[in-house]
Protein backbone atom coordinates (compact mmCIF):
# COMPACT_ATOMS: atom_id res chain seq x y z
CA UNK A 1 0.00 0.00 0.00
CA UNK A 2 1.36 3.26 -0.63
CA UNK A 3 0.41 6.36 1.69
CA UNK A 4 0.62 10.12 -0.17
CA UNK A 5 0.91 12.69 2.11
CA UNK A 6 0.81 16.83 0.69
CA UNK A 7 4.33 18.57 1.34
CA UNK A 8 3.84 21.51 3.33
CA UNK A 9 4.00 24.77 2.21
CA UNK A 10 5.64 27.82 3.97
CA UNK A 11 3.24 30.25 2.57
CA UNK A 12 0.31 31.40 4.66
CA UNK A 13 -2.42 33.22 4.32
CA UNK A 14 -2.48 35.19 7.29
CA UNK A 15 0.90 36.68 6.19
CA UNK A 16 0.17 37.66 2.97
CA UNK A 17 -2.23 40.44 3.81
CA UNK A 18 -0.23 43.88 4.24
CA UNK A 19 -1.76 44.33 8.13
CA UNK A 20 -1.35 47.44 9.86
CA UNK A 21 1.20 46.61 12.74
CA UNK A 22 0.00 46.08 16.09
CA UNK A 23 1.97 48.03 18.89
CA UNK A 24 3.79 46.59 21.50
CA UNK A 25 1.85 45.43 24.11
CA UNK A 26 4.23 45.24 27.26
CA UNK A 27 4.48 48.78 28.14
CA UNK A 28 0.88 48.98 27.59
CA UNK A 29 -1.43 50.41 30.40
CA UNK A 30 -4.24 48.27 31.46
CA UNK A 31 -7.98 49.51 30.60
CA UNK A 32 -10.16 51.37 32.72
CA UNK A 33 -13.33 49.46 32.72
CA UNK A 34 -15.19 52.35 33.55
CA UNK A 35 -13.82 54.63 31.01
CA UNK A 36 -14.03 51.70 28.44
CA UNK A 37 -17.92 51.22 29.43
CA UNK A 38 -18.84 54.88 29.17
CA UNK A 39 -17.49 53.95 25.28
CA UNK A 40 -19.35 50.86 24.53
CA UNK A 41 -22.64 52.11 26.13
CA UNK A 42 -22.79 54.94 24.55
CA UNK A 43 -22.20 53.00 21.04
CA UNK A 44 -24.82 49.89 22.00
CA UNK A 45 -27.57 52.09 23.20
CA UNK A 46 -27.43 54.05 19.73
CA UNK A 47 -26.97 50.31 17.94
CA UNK A 48 -30.90 50.31 17.44
CA UNK A 49 -30.77 46.86 18.67
CA UNK A 50 -33.28 46.98 20.99
CA UNK A 51 -32.61 43.37 23.00
CA UNK A 52 -30.99 40.20 22.54
CA UNK A 53 -27.66 42.14 22.99
CA UNK A 54 -24.61 40.79 24.80
CA UNK A 55 -21.14 41.54 25.49
CA UNK A 56 -17.77 40.37 27.00
CA UNK A 57 -14.11 41.91 26.68
CA UNK A 58 -11.49 40.89 28.92
CA UNK A 59 -7.63 41.79 28.98
CA UNK A 60 -5.92 39.28 27.15
CA UNK A 61 -2.94 39.19 29.25
CA UNK A 62 -4.54 39.03 32.76
CA UNK A 63 -8.06 37.72 32.07
CA UNK A 64 -9.22 40.57 33.64
CA UNK A 65 -13.08 41.44 33.11
CA UNK A 66 -13.46 44.86 31.35
CA UNK A 67 -16.93 45.29 30.49
CA UNK A 68 -20.11 42.33 30.39
CA UNK A 69 -23.28 42.88 29.50
CA UNK A 70 -25.74 39.71 29.48
CA UNK A 71 -22.17 37.61 29.04
CA UNK A 72 -23.74 34.53 30.89
CA UNK A 73 -27.12 34.91 28.50
CA UNK A 74 -27.26 32.21 26.38
CA UNK A 75 -27.27 33.47 22.34
CA UNK A 76 -27.24 31.77 19.32
CA UNK A 77 -24.03 32.25 17.75
CA UNK A 78 -23.79 31.46 14.24
CA UNK A 79 -20.58 30.64 12.96
CA UNK A 80 -18.43 32.07 15.96
CA UNK A 81 -19.53 28.16 16.94
CA UNK A 82 -16.55 27.41 14.79
CA UNK A 83 -14.63 28.94 17.40
CA UNK A 84 -15.98 26.65 19.76
CA UNK A 85 -15.21 23.42 17.07
CA UNK A 86 -11.60 24.34 16.38
CA UNK A 87 -10.31 24.23 19.60
CA UNK A 88 -12.79 21.05 20.53
CA UNK A 89 -10.80 19.47 17.19
CA UNK A 90 -7.13 21.01 18.22
CA UNK A 91 -7.41 19.49 21.54
CA UNK A 92 -9.15 15.79 20.66
CA UNK A 93 -7.06 15.53 17.81
CA UNK A 94 -3.61 17.35 18.13
CA UNK A 95 -2.74 19.73 15.08
CA UNK A 96 -0.89 17.71 13.11
CA UNK A 97 -3.94 15.11 12.52
CA UNK A 98 -4.95 14.41 9.16
CA UNK A 99 -8.04 13.13 7.27
CA UNK A 100 -7.10 9.63 5.62
CA UNK A 101 -8.99 8.58 2.08
CA UNK A 102 -8.35 5.16 1.16
CA UNK A 103 -8.70 2.72 -1.84
CA UNK A 104 -8.95 -0.78 -0.54
CA UNK A 105 -9.53 -4.49 -2.50
CA UNK A 106 -13.42 -5.23 -3.42
CA UNK A 107 -15.31 -8.55 -2.77
CA UNK A 108 -14.35 -9.13 -6.55
CA UNK A 109 -10.74 -9.25 -7.42
CA UNK A 110 -11.25 -6.82 -10.37
CA UNK A 111 -12.90 -4.41 -8.13
CA UNK A 112 -11.43 -1.62 -5.83
CA UNK A 113 -13.61 0.28 -3.47
CA UNK A 114 -12.47 4.40 -2.56
CA UNK A 115 -13.40 4.88 0.87
CA UNK A 116 -14.10 8.41 2.30
CA UNK A 117 -12.84 9.00 5.60
CA UNK A 118 -13.94 12.60 5.76
CA UNK A 119 -11.94 14.59 4.20
CA UNK A 120 -13.70 17.92 2.88
CA UNK A 121 -11.29 19.22 0.89
CA UNK A 122 -10.10 16.61 -1.00
CA UNK A 123 -9.45 17.85 -4.61
CA UNK A 124 -9.12 16.56 -8.15
CA UNK A 125 -5.78 17.44 -9.74
CA UNK A 126 -2.89 18.59 -7.81
CA UNK A 127 -2.51 22.81 -8.00
CA UNK A 128 1.33 24.08 -7.20
CA UNK A 129 1.68 26.73 -4.72
CA UNK A 130 -1.78 26.20 -2.87
CA UNK A 131 -2.15 26.76 1.09
CA UNK A 132 -2.56 24.41 2.39
CA UNK A 133 -2.21 21.32 0.27
CA UNK A 134 -4.98 19.73 -0.39
CA UNK A 135 -5.13 15.80 -0.83
CA UNK A 136 -5.99 14.89 -4.29
CA UNK A 137 -7.49 12.14 -6.47
CA UNK A 138 -4.93 12.29 -8.86
CA UNK A 139 -2.37 11.47 -6.25
CA UNK A 140 -4.27 8.52 -5.24
CA UNK A 141 -5.25 7.59 -8.49
CA UNK A 142 -1.26 7.51 -9.29
CA UNK A 143 -0.25 5.66 -6.24
CA UNK A 144 -3.11 2.96 -7.23
CA UNK A 145 -2.39 2.67 -10.71
CA UNK A 146 1.69 1.94 -9.32
CA UNK A 147 -0.28 -0.75 -7.15
CA UNK A 148 -2.41 -2.31 -9.67
CA UNK A 149 0.06 -2.41 -13.03
CA UNK A 150 2.91 -3.85 -10.11
CA UNK A 151 -0.01 -6.71 -10.18
CA UNK A 152 -0.80 -7.04 -13.59
CA UNK A 153 -4.17 -5.04 -13.31
CA UNK A 154 -5.22 -2.28 -15.87
CA UNK A 155 -8.63 -2.57 -15.77
CA UNK A 156 -11.49 -2.69 -12.84
CA UNK A 157 -14.86 -1.83 -11.65
CA UNK A 158 -14.78 1.33 -9.12
CA UNK A 159 -17.07 1.22 -6.24
CA UNK A 160 -17.49 3.87 -3.62
CA UNK A 161 -17.92 4.11 -0.04
CA UNK A 162 -19.15 6.80 1.90
CA UNK A 163 -20.77 5.08 5.34
CA UNK A 164 -18.43 6.58 7.65
CA UNK A 165 -20.88 9.10 8.40
CA UNK A 166 -24.10 7.83 9.87
CA UNK A 167 -27.35 10.02 10.51
CA UNK A 168 -28.85 12.72 8.67
CA UNK A 169 -26.80 14.64 6.02
CA UNK A 170 -28.34 17.57 6.98
CA UNK A 171 -28.11 19.52 10.09
CA UNK A 172 -30.91 19.85 13.11
CA UNK A 173 -32.33 23.37 13.25
CA UNK A 174 -30.86 24.01 9.50
CA UNK A 175 -32.72 25.98 6.56
CA UNK A 176 -33.85 24.12 3.96
CA UNK A 177 -32.56 26.71 1.59
CA UNK A 178 -28.37 26.37 2.91
CA UNK A 179 -27.49 24.28 0.21
CA UNK A 180 -29.47 25.93 -2.36
CA UNK A 181 -28.24 29.38 -1.44
CA UNK A 182 -24.08 27.57 -1.70
CA UNK A 183 -23.62 27.90 2.17
CA UNK A 184 -23.48 23.87 2.35
CA UNK A 185 -23.14 21.05 1.13
CA UNK A 186 -25.18 17.93 2.55
CA UNK A 187 -22.50 16.59 4.55
CA UNK A 188 -20.92 12.97 3.24
CA UNK A 189 -17.97 11.18 4.35
CA UNK A 190 -16.45 11.06 0.73
CA UNK A 191 -16.79 14.46 -1.22
CA UNK A 192 -14.71 16.81 -3.01
CA UNK A 193 -14.17 20.81 -2.79
CA UNK A 194 -16.42 21.14 -0.07
CA UNK A 195 -19.20 19.72 -2.79
CA UNK A 196 -18.94 23.24 -4.62
CA UNK A 197 -19.77 23.11 -8.56
CA UNK A 198 -16.90 25.79 -8.90
CA UNK A 199 -14.53 25.51 -6.23
CA UNK A 200 -13.01 28.65 -6.03
CA UNK A 201 -16.35 30.41 -4.69
CA UNK A 202 -17.13 30.35 -1.24
CA UNK A 203 -20.81 30.55 -1.73
CA UNK A 204 -21.84 28.32 -4.68
CA UNK A 205 -23.93 26.03 -6.48
CA UNK A 206 -23.36 22.32 -4.56
CA UNK A 207 -23.19 19.00 -6.24
CA UNK A 208 -26.23 16.75 -5.50
CA UNK A 209 -24.54 13.67 -5.14
CA UNK A 210 -20.76 14.20 -3.77
CA UNK A 211 -19.91 10.93 -3.54
CA UNK A 212 -20.97 10.04 -6.76
CA UNK A 213 -19.30 13.51 -8.53
CA UNK A 214 -15.93 12.28 -6.74
CA UNK A 215 -15.80 8.84 -7.29
CA UNK A 216 -16.08 9.98 -10.61
CA UNK A 217 -13.71 12.82 -10.56
CA UNK A 218 -11.48 9.06 -9.01
CA UNK A 219 -12.40 7.47 -12.09
CA UNK A 220 -11.03 10.43 -14.32
CA UNK A 221 -7.85 10.40 -13.04
CA UNK A 222 -7.50 6.78 -13.04
CA UNK A 223 -7.70 6.48 -16.43
CA UNK A 224 -5.34 9.28 -17.28
CA UNK A 225 -3.17 6.76 -14.61
CA UNK A 226 -3.09 4.13 -17.20
CA UNK A 227 -5.99 1.98 -15.66
CA UNK A 228 -9.64 1.60 -17.02
CA UNK A 229 -12.68 1.83 -15.41
CA UNK A 230 -15.07 -0.84 -16.39
CA UNK A 231 -18.70 1.32 -16.21
CA UNK A 232 -19.78 4.06 -14.13
CA UNK A 233 -18.74 4.18 -10.37
CA UNK A 234 -21.18 2.26 -8.12
CA UNK A 235 -22.04 2.81 -4.11
CA UNK A 236 -20.12 -0.36 -2.06
CA UNK A 237 -19.15 -1.14 1.47
CA UNK A 238 -15.70 -1.83 2.47
CA UNK A 239 -14.98 -4.95 3.92
CA UNK A 240 -13.82 -4.23 7.69
CA UNK A 241 -10.59 -6.16 6.95
CA UNK A 242 -10.11 -5.18 3.07
CA UNK A 243 -6.70 -4.94 1.63
CA UNK A 244 -5.53 -1.71 1.77
CA UNK A 245 -4.27 -0.70 -1.93
CA UNK A 246 -3.45 3.51 -1.42
CA UNK A 247 -4.48 6.56 0.51
CA UNK A 248 -3.77 10.14 0.61
CA UNK A 249 -3.89 12.20 3.72
CA UNK A 250 -5.48 15.64 4.32
CA UNK A 251 -3.81 18.91 5.07
CA UNK A 252 -3.14 18.70 9.06
CA UNK A 253 -5.85 19.76 11.23
CA UNK A 254 -3.95 22.82 12.41
CA UNK A 255 -4.00 24.15 9.02
CA UNK A 256 -7.98 22.59 8.02
CA UNK A 257 -8.66 24.70 11.47
CA UNK A 258 -7.25 27.91 10.18
CA UNK A 259 -8.94 27.50 6.99
CA UNK A 260 -12.62 26.49 8.38
CA UNK A 261 -11.62 30.19 10.74
CA UNK A 262 -10.66 32.37 7.94
CA UNK A 263 -13.04 31.91 5.38
CA UNK A 264 -15.93 30.49 7.48
CA UNK A 265 -16.05 26.72 5.90
CA UNK A 266 -19.48 25.36 6.59
CA UNK A 267 -18.23 21.32 5.38
CA UNK A 268 -14.72 22.23 6.91
CA UNK A 269 -16.83 22.92 10.47
CA UNK A 270 -19.35 19.81 10.08
CA UNK A 271 -16.57 17.33 9.37
CA UNK A 272 -14.01 18.57 11.82
CA UNK A 273 -16.80 17.71 14.22
CA UNK A 274 -17.04 14.34 13.23
CA UNK A 275 -13.75 14.06 13.83
CA UNK A 276 -13.66 14.97 17.44
CA UNK A 277 -16.52 12.64 17.48
CA UNK A 278 -14.81 10.03 16.29
CA UNK A 279 -11.71 10.20 18.37
CA UNK A 280 -14.09 10.59 21.49
CA UNK A 281 -15.76 6.98 20.66
CA UNK A 282 -19.30 8.78 19.27
CA UNK A 283 -21.17 7.92 16.02
CA UNK A 284 -19.65 9.93 13.14
CA UNK A 285 -23.53 11.87 12.94
CA UNK A 286 -24.12 15.50 13.78
CA UNK A 287 -25.41 13.69 17.16
CA UNK A 288 -22.22 12.49 17.90
CA UNK A 289 -20.01 15.35 16.93
CA UNK A 290 -22.50 17.33 19.26
CA UNK A 291 -21.69 15.19 22.45
CA UNK A 292 -18.25 14.86 21.79
CA UNK A 293 -17.56 18.24 20.98
CA UNK A 294 -19.36 19.56 24.19
CA UNK A 295 -17.49 16.61 26.08
CA UNK A 296 -14.05 18.30 25.23
CA UNK A 297 -14.88 21.86 25.95
CA UNK A 298 -16.27 20.64 29.39
CA UNK A 299 -13.32 19.05 29.70
CA UNK A 300 -11.50 22.57 29.31
CA UNK A 301 -13.26 24.02 32.08
CA UNK A 302 -15.87 26.03 29.53
CA UNK A 303 -19.52 25.79 30.33
CA UNK A 304 -22.30 26.96 28.61
CA UNK A 305 -21.76 25.76 25.35
CA UNK A 306 -24.65 23.67 23.84
CA UNK A 307 -23.95 22.78 20.18
CA UNK A 308 -25.91 20.83 17.21
CA UNK A 309 -23.84 21.22 14.54
CA UNK A 310 -20.25 22.11 14.15
CA UNK A 311 -20.92 25.30 11.68
CA UNK A 312 -22.78 27.18 13.56
CA UNK A 313 -25.77 27.16 10.83
CA UNK A 314 -27.66 25.52 13.55
CA UNK A 315 -30.55 27.97 14.96
CA UNK A 316 -30.54 25.36 17.68
CA UNK A 317 -27.33 26.24 19.03
CA UNK A 318 -26.28 28.54 22.21
CA UNK A 319 -23.61 29.68 23.46
CA UNK A 320 -22.66 32.99 25.65
CA UNK A 321 -20.33 35.74 25.15
CA UNK A 322 -18.64 34.45 28.09
CA UNK A 323 -18.11 31.16 27.14
CA UNK A 324 -16.79 32.52 23.46
CA UNK A 325 -14.17 35.22 25.52
CA UNK A 326 -12.85 31.72 27.57
CA UNK A 327 -12.20 29.48 24.61
CA UNK A 328 -10.01 32.53 23.03
CA UNK A 329 -8.37 32.93 25.95
CA UNK A 330 -7.32 29.18 26.36
CA UNK A 331 -6.61 28.98 22.79
CA UNK A 332 -4.21 31.71 23.11
CA UNK A 333 -2.61 31.04 26.35
CA UNK A 334 1.08 29.66 26.42
CA UNK A 335 -0.16 26.26 28.15
CA UNK A 336 -1.94 25.17 25.46
CA UNK A 337 0.25 25.52 22.12
CA UNK A 338 -1.62 23.06 20.27
CA UNK A 339 -4.84 25.38 20.60
CA UNK A 340 -2.62 28.62 19.03
CA UNK A 341 -4.57 27.75 15.48
CA UNK A 342 -7.75 28.48 16.41
CA UNK A 343 -6.64 32.23 17.14
CA UNK A 344 -3.89 32.42 14.21
CA UNK A 345 -6.89 30.97 11.73
CA UNK A 346 -9.32 34.60 12.66
CA UNK A 347 -9.62 36.95 9.82
CA UNK A 348 -8.03 40.15 9.91
CA UNK A 349 -9.99 43.37 9.93
CA UNK A 350 -10.11 44.75 6.02
CA UNK A 351 -7.55 42.42 4.97
CA UNK A 352 -8.66 38.28 4.95
CA UNK A 353 -11.27 36.00 5.34
CA UNK A 354 -14.51 36.92 5.95
CA UNK A 355 -13.87 40.28 7.58
CA UNK A 356 -11.87 41.09 4.16
CA UNK A 357 -15.12 43.24 2.88
CA UNK A 358 -15.31 45.26 6.28
CA UNK A 359 -13.72 48.26 7.87
CA UNK A 360 -13.44 50.07 4.82
CA UNK A 361 -11.11 53.05 5.13
CA UNK A 362 -14.08 55.13 4.09
CA UNK A 363 -16.33 53.34 7.00
CA UNK A 364 -16.93 54.24 10.46
CA UNK A 365 -15.10 51.22 11.96
CA UNK A 366 -12.15 52.07 9.75
CA UNK A 367 -9.95 52.39 12.98
CA UNK A 368 -10.31 48.62 13.42
CA UNK A 369 -8.51 47.30 9.77
CA UNK A 370 -5.56 45.54 10.71
CA UNK A 371 -5.66 45.62 14.86
CA UNK A 372 -9.03 43.60 14.81
CA UNK A 373 -8.76 39.52 14.21
CA UNK A 374 -12.35 38.58 14.67
CA UNK A 375 -14.45 35.04 14.08
CA UNK A 376 -18.15 36.12 12.00
CA UNK A 377 -20.92 34.69 12.65
CA UNK A 378 -24.36 35.65 10.76
CA UNK A 379 -27.80 34.22 9.91
CA UNK A 380 -31.26 35.67 9.90
CA UNK A 381 -31.60 37.97 13.09
CA UNK A 382 -28.43 37.03 14.49
CA UNK A 383 -24.82 38.72 13.94
CA UNK A 384 -22.09 37.67 16.42
CA UNK A 385 -18.56 38.57 16.44
CA UNK A 386 -15.86 37.20 18.74
CA UNK A 387 -11.58 37.40 18.55
CA UNK A 388 -8.94 39.99 19.99
CA UNK A 389 -8.42 43.88 19.30
CA UNK A 390 -5.28 46.14 20.33
CA UNK A 391 -6.49 49.02 22.39
CA UNK A 392 -4.89 52.57 21.59
CA UNK A 393 -2.37 52.36 24.28
CA UNK A 394 -1.49 48.78 22.64
CA UNK A 395 -3.29 46.80 25.13
CA UNK A 396 -4.27 43.57 23.45
CA UNK A 397 -8.22 42.84 24.52
CA UNK A 398 -10.54 39.29 23.81
CA UNK A 399 -13.68 40.40 23.18
CA UNK A 400 -17.14 39.05 22.23
CA UNK A 401 -20.08 40.35 20.86
CA UNK A 402 -23.39 39.09 20.05
CA UNK A 403 -26.84 40.54 18.79
CA UNK A 404 -30.27 38.09 18.38
CA UNK A 405 -32.53 40.77 17.13
CA UNK A 406 -33.80 41.73 13.89
CA UNK A 407 -31.92 44.64 13.81
CA UNK A 408 -28.56 42.64 14.42
CA UNK A 409 -25.99 43.75 11.13
CA UNK A 410 -22.38 42.96 10.98
CA UNK A 411 -21.81 46.81 10.57
CA UNK A 412 -23.01 47.37 14.01
CA UNK A 413 -21.17 45.12 15.89
CA UNK A 414 -17.91 45.89 13.68
CA UNK A 415 -18.42 49.74 15.71
CA UNK A 416 -18.42 47.76 19.06
CA UNK A 417 -15.40 46.02 18.22
CA UNK A 418 -13.78 49.09 16.68
CA UNK A 419 -14.15 51.23 19.96
CA UNK A 420 -12.34 49.47 21.87
CA UNK A 421 -9.23 50.24 19.39
CA UNK A 422 -10.21 54.24 19.41
CA UNK A 423 -10.50 54.06 23.33
CA UNK A 424 -7.96 55.74 25.25
CA UNK A 425 -8.91 54.27 28.62
CA UNK A 426 -5.82 53.91 30.61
Amino acid sequence: MIASRPPETVAHPVALAEEAPAPAASTAEPVDPHRLADTLDDRMSASGISEGLSAYVVDAETGATLFAQGEGQAAVPASTTKGVTAVAALQALGPDARITTDVVQGAAPDQIILVGGGDPTLTEVVRPGEYPRLATLEELADSTAGELLAAGVRSVRLGYDDSAYTGSEMGPGWKPGYVSEGSVAPVHALMMDGGRVYREERYTERVGDPPRVAAEAFARQLDAAGITVQGAPAPATAAADATPVASVESAPVSALVERMMLESDNNIAEALARQVAKAEGEEMSFQGGSVAVERVISGLGVTDVQVDDGSGLSVNNRITPKALVDLLRIASDDAHPDLHYAVSGLPTARFTGTLSDRYAASGPSAAGAGLIRAKTGTLNGVSTLAGTAYDAEGRLLLFAFMANDPAAEGRILDGFASALVECDCP
